[in-house]
């Protein structure tokens, strides 16, 4: 019953945006299949403005509320939150400083104000998107799978369908990072866990990461020398597809467990 309101939710979020889709694709001139990154960007918007009141209507017909899903406006999350971002951009930039000192990457230079015009953007669409993201699925859909099934089941199922929902927007790059979004998924669970059922941990590691990878693939400040296989830095250059992504996400899950286990 639980996996039905789950799909329910997310047929309902696609029927609602296609029409607003189809609109958007039609008045710009575009072609479906040939979207370039920036123009997907209306379609992102679009598709993250309906989530809240798809999920309001959802908690509606399934009795609960954003509390529920572990969203409480109060200083603990925004705590949890700062600390949350501090780490997943701390964690990226061990990745990236090991990366160099081994001679895997080159650095390009930029000037400080195009960082800055780069950097506050994406903050706040990295805040925005994380947070639409882990409402839905550490909260809502971790949050009804447990009707049913264990939690641990429960992180499974969500991790999958939060991975393989990255395929709606870009597929070739997004097959190889399939695992690495699942890990990604399960790691979040488990911040929420830390994090006594607040999501405010999980938006911001989820936030730290997507900041930092959005900051310098729209900057371009960094390159792969090529010394190191695609398989351990990652392919297409994604942290997700490449040994190290998995090492770092392992080694913040080792992180969370150690702390879990002392709450415990």
């Amino acid at each position: 019953m639980s996996l039905l309101q789950v799909i329910s939710f997310f047929l309902t979020w696609a029927g609602c945006w296609l029409p607003i889709a189809i609109l958007l694709a039609i008045a710009r001139g575009w072609r479906i299949g040939t979207l370039e990154t920036a123009q997907k960007l209306p379609l992102l918007v679009s598709l993250y403005l309906l989530a809240p009141i798809i999920l309001w209507i959802a908690s509606k017909i399934t009795h609960k509320n954003f509390l529920d899903y572990g969203l409480v406006w109060n200083f603990a999350i925004l705590r949890s939150l700062s600390v949350g971002l501090v780490i997943g951009v701390l964690s990226l930039a061990i990745l990236f400083a090991i990366q160099t000192i081994l001679g895997w990457v080159n650095w390009q230079k930029i000037s400080a104000q195009q960082i800055i015009s780069i950097v506050l953007p994406t903050l706040v669409l990295a805040l925005w998107v994380s947070a639409t993201e882990e409402l839905i699925f550490r909260g809502f859909v971790l949050t009804q799978l447990q009707q049913d099934y264990t939690l641990a089941i429960a992180a499974v199922i969500s991790s999958v369908i939060f991975a393989v929902l990255h395929l709606v927007w870009e597929q070739r790059e997004t097959v190889p990072q399939l695992f690495g979004l699942w890990l990604m998924g399960m790691v979040l669970v488990l911040a929420r866990l830390v994090d006594g059922g607040s999501l405010g941990l999980a938006w911001g590691l989820h936030s730290g990461w997507v900041w930092a990878i959005a900051s310098i693939d729209t900057s371009q400040i960094l390159t792969y020398t090529g010394k190191a296989p695609e398989w351990v830095t990652g392919k297409y250059g994604k942290p997700l597809a490449g040994m190290l992504g998995i090492l770092l996400l392992l080694a913040t899950g080792g992180m969370l467990l150690v702390v879990l286990s002392f709450e415990f």
